[in-house]
């Protein structure tokens, strides 16, 4: 790898943030693909690296299915209809199905390429979702990438709070700036009456919030449009409240 390869995307990247989590499956992608698409709204450019690499579902959140191009030295990302960029596995398979079975090593390489052999071009912000616990891929990213902080993705549920702690004490040893805590699935909305119905009880990530010295950035509903837009490949779509002060806790 040249060092003009490894510098392509200086000065025109000017914040990458990683979304994070200790456990599989509280919403990472969710997390990525709503932030980078308020910010897209809010009129700066966003992408995303797709780092989860056995786990890949940025593209089809976004509506994604293209193979991405290359001029033999850079890749291209590829383009959502909001304007976002994406970067990711599936969009270098012919079958976005096809299983990705490599070992850990060559999977933070390919993590690596995309930051190194991609031409981002312009962007305000670079969106890093992140594939579960604190492995190979998580280390690459925070040694090779410069990485501004992080959003930490919880659930209501005390077990998932237990093991976010693990990611957040990975990234106070990194010193890489944890910007803040995202509870996913925090209540749902009786469609009657509007009340709020807190499935998983409430408090605990406020608690893990305190316990660390940081903010809970948001509380994500559990939303059946959510889950409709993101089948759709438009979840760049959802309108809502939620993110509407992000630009307050990421960094300029």
């Amino acid at each position: 790898m040249s060092e003009e390869n490894k510098n392509i995307n200086e000065g025109k990247v000017k914040n990458v943030i990683a979304v994070v989590s200790g456990k599989g499956g509280v919403g990472k992608s969710l997390v990525t693909s709503l932030l980078a698409s308020r910010m897209q709204k809010d009129g700066y450019k966003t992408g995303i690296l797709d780092a989860d690499i056995t786990g890949p579902s940025i593209p089809k959140m976004f509506g994604l299915k293209e193979i991405l191009k290359g001029d033999g030295k850079y890749m291209f990302p590829a383009q959502a209809k909001n304007g976002t960029k994406v970067v990711s596995l599936n969009l270098l398979l012919e079958d976005e199905e096809e299983p990705v079975i490599w070992r850990g090593p060559i999977i933070s390489n390919i993590v690596r390429q995309f930051w190194e052999e991609t031409n981002w071009g312009e962007l305000d912000y670079l969106f890093v979702d992140m594939p579960p616990g604190t492995g190979d891929v998580a280390l690459t990213v925070f040694q090779t990438l410069p990485i501004k902080g992080i959003v930490v993705v919880t659930s209501a549920q005390e077990l998932v709070s237990m093991i976010v702690q693990k990611a957040l004490n990975m990234a106070l040893k990194m010193n890489i700036p944890i910007l803040g805590l995202v509870e996913n699935f925090s209540y749902a909305t009786c469609p009657k009456c509007d009340e709020k119905i807190y499935l998983f009880g409430q408090g605990k990530t406020e608690l893990a919030a305190e316990k660390n010295n940081l903010k809970v950035l948001e509380n994500i509903p559990i939303d059946p449009k959510i889950s409709e837009l993101a089948d759709k490949g438009e979840i760049y779509n959802y309108e809502s409240e939620l993110f509407k002060d992000a630009k307050s806790f990421l960094l300029p």
